[in-house]
Order: structure tokens, then C-alpha cells, then sequence
């Protein structure tokens, strides 16, 4: 998996969040990201009930959803936040949740 990080692992996109942990979930992750050369991880953390994984990309983040939620059984949600505003374009710019609950 490639975690690539210039400003210590605080600038990021869009996250996933992966409810509950589940390894081959997260393998399969691992591998999808390595296949995409301009996806990276800025960081990983762990959290109650699973973990939030950090991208650099937030359109390589919501192509990812779908393609998660077609491999494995479970619910997707996809949400957006308002981050900020571009103070000379006045371009919002959003960060993407990416929500993905496991079937049990």
C-alpha cells in the first residue's frame, strides 16, 4: 500500500470509513490502491468498531465505493462536508466520507 505523506499524514480529500474491521476488506483496499498510481494513503486510524483510512484523492475515493460495496455484501453511504472556501475563486471545496458497513 503506498502511504505517501509530505506534511505529516494532515492533508487529505476524502476518508473511509470501514464498519466493522474486517481483514479481507481491508486486503482488498490495500490492493486496489496499489494498482492506482495517483491514490495515496495520508494516514490510517483506528476507531471503535473499525478503522478510517485517509486519501489524498477524493475522486479515487468515491470511484472506490461502488467498487467495494459490488466485491462485498454491506450498506454504502457517501457524504460530503464542507471544508472550506477558495478566497479568490470562492470555490467550495468539500471533504468526502465514504461510509462502507460490512454485512454481519
Amino acid at each position: 500500500m503506498t502511504i505517501y505523506s509530505t506534511d505529516g499524514g494532515r492533508y487529505y480529500e476524502g476518508r473511509l470509513q470501514l464498519r466493522p474491521f474486517n481483514e479481507e476488506v481491508y486486503e482488498w483496499i490495500k490492493k486496489q490502491i496499489d494498482k492506482d498510481d495517483f491514490q495515496f494513503i495520508s494516514r490510517e486510524e483506528e476507531v471503535k468498531g473499525g478503522i478510517d483510512i485517509y486519501f489524498t484523492s477524493q475522486k479515487n475515493l468515491r470511484s472506490l465505493g461502488p467498487r467495494l460495496k459490488k466485491q462485498f455484501k454491506g450498506e454504502l453511504k457517501i457524504t460530503k462536508k464542507l471544508f472550506s472556501v477558495n478566497k479568490l475563486t470562492s470555490k467550495r471545496i468539500y471533504r468526502a466520507t465514504v461510509l462502507f458497513r460490512l454485512e454481519k
